[in-house]
């Protein structure tokens, strides 16, 4: 490989390269035209199908038992306000962490000044877990109405240990709502077995759709209010918003090119299965944690078990700024990483590398054994820097 051909390794952010089969995909809808939902000829009617078989893709990776809940949107962000403002009113006490993204930690600072009671439960400084029993202990201090948590991070890669959360949160008549950003096409995710009730997800990361992507999974029986009205191609006879799913939450016209490259995606992780995605990353992974804890100066963040870590790393070059670090990987060896408090100052705050951040590299499903033998080469030579 040449030295300067691009290495990226921020697949954190969003996901790169896609399948090919994703970017033939988008092409193929822009060239289609029609809008779904919207008339019933040809165009349209084939427009449908591809949102409704996209929602299919989504109940089949995540076992939802149905693929009327999955609400579609721009991003995760906005699927994690229409939950959280949709679900949440003056009064209502949420639970949550401390190593939330500011998808989640913003949104519920709003909602405090309207009235809603938040409490963050502390993370371990070390691996960035958060205890089971210490969530539990925090939604039973006071009535709780949702416990809602970060299921793997995207600073330092820690799963939390949600296998059996959402069964006690329903046996204690809280709600259960995970943000998937880091997990959703990386990890095993049973929506049945966790018990579910909310779940957001962009569409761009590991689920290798384009971005302007993104769904909210609403369980049944969970009723939200719309942040948003208008037309959605059903019911045009009547001023109200429709009380269906997914068309109550869906108004507007869909980002068609987007859902069909996100369909592509969906059909490449079905067809690779999560198990050998999920190889492939813990592989990684521990190739680039091994090969930085080998390197004097350099500081890793984190759970010391690979099987408890997503893909994201974050580390730190001793007597160097994460910028500086950055910098010099972009400028070398065209080496794509993310530096900073990557949208997440409470999560930096527990692992205490607040307010400089961290450099974090991810790899991907389709990052090779070489680029991270070039990551580790550039970073070994900026540790004998210090």
């Amino acid at each position: 490989m040449s030295q300067m051909e691009p290495i990226y390794l921020d697949n954190a952010a969003t996901s790169h390269p896609k399948p090919e089969s994703v970017y033939d995909a988008v092409i193929d809808a822009l060239r289609s035209g029609g809008s779904p939902g919207r008339g019933h000829y040809r165009q349209t009617m084939a427009a449908e199908r591809q949102v409704f078989e996209t929602r299919e893709a989504l109940s089949e990776l995540f076992n939802a038992g149905g693929s009327d809940r999955f609400v579609f949107g721009p991003n995760g962000t906005a699927a994690i306000n229409l939950a959280l403002f949709g679900l949440l009113k003056p009064g209502d006490r949420v639970v949550t962490t401390t190593v939330e993204h500011n998808a989640v930690s913003r949104p519920l600072r709003a909602l405090q000044d309207r009235g809603v009671v938040v409490e963050k439960v502390a993370a371990d400084p070390q691996s960035g877990i958060v205890s089971e029993s210490d969530l539990q202990q925090a939604c039973l201090r006071e009535p709780t109405r949702l416990l809602v948590v970060n299921h793997c991070s995207n600073v330092i890669g820690s799963i939390q240990p949600i296998t059996n959360m959402g069964r006690w949160c329903h046996d204690h008549d809280i709600l259960f709502m995970l943000d998937g950003a880091q997990s959703a096409g990386m990890l095993p995710i049973d929506f049945q077995a966790l018990n579910v009730d909310l779940f957001a997800a962009p569409g761009h990361k590991g689920l290798l759709g384009p971005q302007g992507t993104g769904f909210l999974f609403v369980k049944e029986g969970i009723e939200l209010t719309p942040l948003i009205y208008g037309g959605t191609g059903a019911n045009s006879h009547s001023d109200l918003q429709p009380q269906f799913l997914p068309e109550r939450f869906e108004s507007g016209t869909h980002n068609l090119p987007g859902l069909a490259g996100l369909r592509a995606g969906l059909t490449f992780l079905i067809k690779t299965g999560i198990p050998a995605i999920r190889a492939r990353e813990v592989e990684l992974t521990d190739r680039i944690l091994t090969g930085l804890a080998g390197i004097e100066g350099v500081k890793l963040y984190g759970p010391e078990d690979v099987m408890m870590r997503g893909g994201a790393i974050s580390f730190n070059v001793a007597n160097q700024d994460p910028a500086e670090v950055g910098y010099a990987l972009d400028q070398q060896r065209r080496i794509s990483v993310r530096v900073g408090l990557h949208c997440a100052p409470d999560a930096h705050r527990s692992i205490n590398t607040y307010p400089t951040g961290t450099v974090r590299v991810s790899p991907g499903y389709f990052t090779t054994d070489a680029e991270i033998e070039s990551f580790l080469q550039v970073i070994q030579e900026l540790s004998g820097k210090s």
